[in-house]
């Protein structure tokens, strides 16, 4: 008789627009291969098919395109797909899963710098997710107009959250620091300031030193 595989770790990475998210992420997916750890790295919002449509909807546009309440809904219909079709199925089968963006992102985005509050957020989070929650979440914390800038550099499209501007994204930052420091069982603060390899040491170093993980060297 075989057993069944033990379940894989979840971890969140989260931060302000420019944070240097994409770049660890990708980091962190190598570090953890390297251990001989299956992993899978996903994003937020999509992960999956239907997702994926649903993040066209809200990262392209203009600011006006949605209100905070819009984009509330259609976030957690996006994550109710990527947990069902995505992150859970690959922890059931033993994977690590690393996801570009979680739960968090619409704490701090819609709940706290739009506005809606933390209570409505939470509301619609216990409905659409229940108890389920990362391991490990990693909040990159930058001063947005640092942030601002690597996004202007970068160019491309999926800006609709940038366009909203500087204070907009200050209050995003304040709102990931504020959930970050109620949760330090569950949650890490990085300096991301420096280059991405000073960064990437910061999280493998977390990373490795989080109990909720497991991880001894």
């Amino acid at each position: 008789m075989s057993s069944r595989p033990a379940k894989g770790k979840f971890i969140a990475v989260e931060g302000v627009d420019g944070a240097g998210k994409g770049v660890q992420c990708a980091y962190l997916l190598s570090a953890l291969q390297d251990k001989g750890l299956q992993v899978l790295l996903t994003r937020e919002p999509g992960g999956s098919p239907g997702a994926e449509e649903i993040r066209e909807l809200v990262v392209n546009g203009s600011t006006d395109k949605w209100d905070d309440m819009t984009e509330l809904l259609l976030i957690y219909a996006a994550r109710r797909s990527h947990l069902e079709k995505t992150i859970l199925p690959a922890i059931d089968r033993g994977c690590w899963v690393i996801s570009d963006r979680f739960a968090d992102s619409s704490r701090a985005f819609q709940g706290i710098a739009g506005g809606l509050g933390l209570e409505t957020v939470e509301s619609l989070h216990k409905l659409v997710v229940g108890d389920f929650a990362p391991d490990l979440t990693i909040v990159l914390d930058l001063d947005p107009e640092e942030s601002l800038a690597r996004t202007r550099k970068r160019g491309g499209g999926e800006d609709r959250f940038e366009k909203k501007g500087l204070q907009y994204q200050q209050k995003v930052r304040e709102g990931f620091r504020q959930i970050a420091m109620q949760s330090p069982s569950s949650h890490v603060l990085i300096n991301a300031a420096g280059t991405m390899e000073e960064v990437k040491e910061r999280i493998l170093a977390a990373v490795r030193q989080h109990p909720a993980l497991g991880l001894t060297s």
